[in-house]
């Protein structure tokens, strides 16, 4: 199963896509996991997909060698003239963001790597935080520090802080630049189920401890947009693991 780790230096993509009905969150399901199973594209890492929950859509979570190898993949034939039709069909939202993990953290009791897989039944949030691009590294850290209340957080799991580089969607059959490079940073968080991170996010402002709320204004004051939805990993390959015939 796929890891997140900042020292394997791997091109992480996440590609985001949000659709009108839950039906239609099934045909996208269907549509990720028949081109994970069967991806062999050259420097293509790990394939995770997963459904959201909170509102309809999908994160297809990927590891890529580097940026050339996914290039490659996005002028191929197939994801023209496949990939993309279908998915303009089905969904109402795309960003495929491409970005690189700047650091990992997790609870003492979730071991000593950040692992993503079905098997282990996490409540994963996504989080998409605009930024100015000179103030990316201020929110990183703003963002990072946070790890050292959330240990102390009812069914808080791990934290990981991924820098944005570049975003873009699909636009008539091809791909189009969303915003400027550098002008996002996402968090990715684990929680022991749904029940716990809605009463972390419902908890009243006053109830909260400083520490959170000091945090929260620091990171607030940085960040230009927000956006996020709940998701649980519904399948997940490796390029290790043999393609599905």
């Amino acid at each position: 199963m796929p890891f997140i780790n900042p020292e394997d230096g791997y091109l992480t993509v996440i590609n985001l896509f949000r659709t009108e009905t839950h039906e239609q969150v099934d045909r996208l399901v269907s549509e990720m996991r028949a081109i994970v199973d069967t991806a062999a594209f050259p420097g293509w890492i790990s394939s995770t997909v997963h459904r959201g929950q909170d509102r309809p859509g999908t994160a297809n979570f990927i590891q890529w060698r580097g940026k050339e190898d996914l290039e490659s993949r996005y002028a191929g034939a197939e994801f023209k003239h496949r990939t993309v039709p279908v998915f303009e069909e089905i969904t109402t939202y795309v960003r495929l963001m491409q970005t690189e993990v700047e650091l990992s953290r997790r609870h003492p009791s979730q071991g000593d790597a950040t692992e993503v897989s079905p098997g282990r039944e996490d409540c994963t949030v996504l989080e998409v935080l605009g930024v100015d691009p000179a103030d990316q590294d201020e929110l990183i850290a703003a963002v990072g520090s946070s790890h050292d209340w959330l240990v102390d957080t009812p069914g808080y799991r791990s934290q990981s802080v991924l820098r944005g580089i570049r975003s873009r969607t699909l636009d008539r059959g091809g791909l189009s630049t969303v915003g400027t490079d550098n002008d996002f940073v996402v968090v990715y968080s684990q929680w022991d189920g749904k029940a716990s991170y809605d009463a972390f996010r419902g908890m009243a402002e006053d109830e909260r401890p400083a520490a959170r709320r000091k945090n929260e204004d620091r990171r607030k004051s940085l960040t230009t947009e927000h956006d996020w939805n709940t998701y649980r990993v519904v399948h997940s390959r490796s390029a290790s693991e043999p393609a599905v015939v």
